[in-house]
């Protein structure tokens, strides 16, 4: 039986949120084009793409996740929001 891609199991995925190398790796391999964070940008593209990620992601929050993780400091969204400085 087949294992199913890092990137969806817990080995795949960094405990503050979003993927880890191996993460990134293996969705890399289904043809996936995933660039590591940029938390502290130093070039005007990383502050165009943390200033992208940022108001995306704040908008899901908003959208599409319900009261209890919205507010949950441990869930993924909010782990990789905090990673991210938004």
């Amino acid at each position: 039986m087949a294992k199913s891609p890092a990137w969806t199991r817990k080995e795949g995925k960094n405990p503050a949120g979003g993927l880890n190398a191996k993460g990134r790796a293996s969705a890399k391999a289904q043809g996936m084009n995933l660039k590591p964070p940029a938390p502290s940008p130093k070039t005007t593209e990383a502050k165009g793409r943390k200033a992208s990620f940022c108001a995306r992601m704040t908008g899901m929050k908003k959208k599409l996740t319900s009261a209890k993780t919205a507010n949950d400091p441990n869930s993924r969204i909010n782990k990789s929001l905090r990673a991210w400085k938004c």
